[in-house]
């Protein structure tokens, strides 16, 4: 079993091999029904389903897919996945005590961080005897990401040519960004929502005139006074 820790982005991720992969008659109903439908409901913030057959391409080189006893080449695949396409700072591993399967893809893992130098991966067993020590691991691979997520924030706020109290400001003035189903566009080589959000209103604070008018004159009072 593996989990991730991601941003709730939208936006539909390219295929990295180009290639059209066969569905299933049960696979397309299933994808168009209760998948489409779930994300549908949640306005779209979720995340679409990893193609299964590109997952297996991307594992090839790392974990063999006929190694039987479960889907280890998945994980291996996932983590790639969520890498290359931007989906997440951390990938975290979790499993129940005793996994073959994901203790097999743990393996594996290592050459695969070896060939992606920014990944976080963290592998996570639930016994209770390693309760403190898989604690502390998560907090430190959680403050790394945090540090990956924070610079990746102020490199798009300085990006967006506004100020954060500017963006609070025009948050303020238009409650609909404050909505929790507000669909923030996915932009390309961008991981966080934070991230995004700060470049989407940024570029809605540029064609709005009046707001930038009144920004302004606030501030020309501001250096007045």
């Amino acid at each position: 079993m593996s989990s991730s820790i991601l941003p709730a982005v939208s936006g539909k991720p390219k295929s990295t091999t180009g290639r059209r992969y066969s569905v299933s008659p049960s696979e397309k109903c299933f994808g168009n029904t209760s998948i489409t439908a779930s994300r549908r409901s949640w306005a779209r913030i979720t995340h679409e389903l990893a193609p299964q057959p590109e997952l297996d391409e991307l594992a090839a080189p790392y974990y063999n897919r006929y190694a039987r006893g479960g889907e280890g080449h998945l994980e291996v695949g996932k983590n790639v996945y969520y890498t290359i396409h931007k989906l997440a700072h951390m990938v975290l591993s979790l499993k129940p005590f005793g996994c073959m399967p994901s203790t097999q893809s743990d393996g594996a893992q290592s050459a695969v961080i070896n060939r992606y130098k920014d990944m976080i991966f963290l592998p996570i067993e639930t016994s209770g005897e390693g309760e403190v020590n898989a604690h502390s691991r998560v907090q430190m691979a959680l403050g790394e990401a945090k540090s990956k997520a924070r610079l990746e924030f102020e490199q798009c706020l300085s990006k967006s040519g506004h100020s954060l109290e500017d963006i609070r400001s025009y948050v303020d003035e238009n409650p609909e960004l404050k909505r929790p189903f507000y669909h923030v566009p996915h932009v390309e080589n961008i991981t966080g929502t934070a991230a995004q959000f700060v470049l989407h209103v940024g570029k809605r604070m540029d064609k709005d005139g009046a707001f930038m008018k009144r920004t302004r004159v606030r501030k020309s009072v501001e250096t007045a006074a």
